[in-house]
């Protein structure tokens, strides 16, 4: 196995600029930035609203009281071509603890824009819905729908990007280790839409991010590059390599995810050799810092990409991931509804 780590610097590639920032008065000026807007990709965010809603759903989760009728008779409809556990029963709780109404719509045997365009689509749907939530395969179908739609579009997971789980991710980091500015991040697997969205957030909250993957299953470059950009004005960097213990030592947290996504399936075979030497098990957890954290977004498959000694085991926060997608699904819904207050907030 290669051994050899690159760093990578903004200058190598080409790519587009990073985020602006929100304006400077802090959550107010960000949560007022967010109001109406598409969450497609962590990209689409600045690094001030990222920390805003990162905030607000620490707030939340505290004091979820003081958010109870913040979105009455605000109308949710959800449309997933794929399958979904976390993603539609954390969104669906988010919307009705916050006062709305979630309506679900199984596109898995229909792709959207299969039987209407989604032009069509979106400006039907936008006459009586307040927010659209899209699990798609094909990135271009929410981008498409976003461009269309003048209500909020929200990617909850796309082949490109998994932004919600990125996000509420490192919120789940920043209860466990306070700040996460300075971190040491380790992801062990396959360069996928997860993996996007976590290179992205990282960098935005100024996280040393390191990805280890086998050769031929690194994140795509334009990705790579957005998040050099923007961890250069963050404080954070990004370092690429093949060797997964290099990835992991010294590491504060070490994620991991499927090696064979859905829509891959029929890889599954030839897959499983290749990404074998960096199953995250007891040998490679002991390169980490004694307190690493174990992360996965689920679901997984047991033994495979991770052992079931760590995922069960004391370091494991996966869990804490899976309860905390409905905490982060409720800010982004907050935000982007218009619903976000100061009242639980410290500015």
């Amino acid at each position: 196995m290669a051994s050899k780590t690159l760093i990578m610097h903004a200058k190598a590639l080409h790519s587009a600029a990073a985020p602006a920032l929100a304006p400077t008065d802090g959550f107010a000026g960000a949560a007022a930035s967010l109001v109406g807007r598409d969450l497609c990709s962590i990209a689409d965010l600045s690094v001030n609203e990222t920390a805003a809603i990162m905030q607000l759903s620490h707030a939340v989760k505290q004091h979820p009281e003081a958010y109870r009728h913040a979105l009455d008779a605000k109308q949710m409809v959800m449309f997933f071509e794929k399958a979904s556990l976390r993603t539609r029963l954390t969104f669906e709780a988010a919307i009705n603890t916050l006062g709305g109404n979630a309506i679900f719509v199984d596109q898995t045997q229909s792709p959207l824009g299969e039987r209407e365009s989604l032009s069509d689509m979106s400006r039907n749907v936008e006459r009586w819905m307040d927010v659209l939530v899209l699990r798609t395969y094909a990135h271009d179908t929410i981008t498409e729908m976003a461009a269309y739609a003048r209500v909020p579009v929200i990617n909850a997971l796309s082949d490109y990007e998994h932004p919600c789980q990125a996000l509420s991710d490192f919120f789940t980091l920043e209860e466990r280790f306070g700040s996460v500015r300075g971190l040491k991040f380790a992801y062990v697997g396959d360069g996928n839409n997860v993996c996007h969205s976590l290179l992205l957030t990282a960098a935005q909250l100024g996280v040393h991010c390191t990805i280890a993957t086998p050769k031929g299953y690194s994140p795509k470059l334009d990705v790579v590059a957005q998040a050099i950009e923007i961890a250069e004005t963050t404080g954070g960097s990004i370092a690429l390599t093949h060797d997964p213990l290099k990835a992991v030592e010294g590491a504060d947290a070490v994620y991991t995810d499927v090696c064979t996504s859905m829509g891959s399936e029929h890889e599954a075979t030839r897959r499983a050799p290749i990404f074998a030497p960096y199953q995250v098990n007891r040998a490679l957890m002991d390169h980490a810092a004694a307190n690493a954290a174990f992360m996965h977004c689920l679901p997984a498959h047991r033994n495979a990409e991770v052992t079931d000694e760590i995922l069960d085991g004391p370091q494991s926060v996966v869990f804490d991931q899976a309860e905390n997608r409905m905490h982060m699904q409720k800010a982004i819904l907050l935000m982007l509804l218009g619903g976000a207050t100061r009242d639980a907030v410290s500015s």
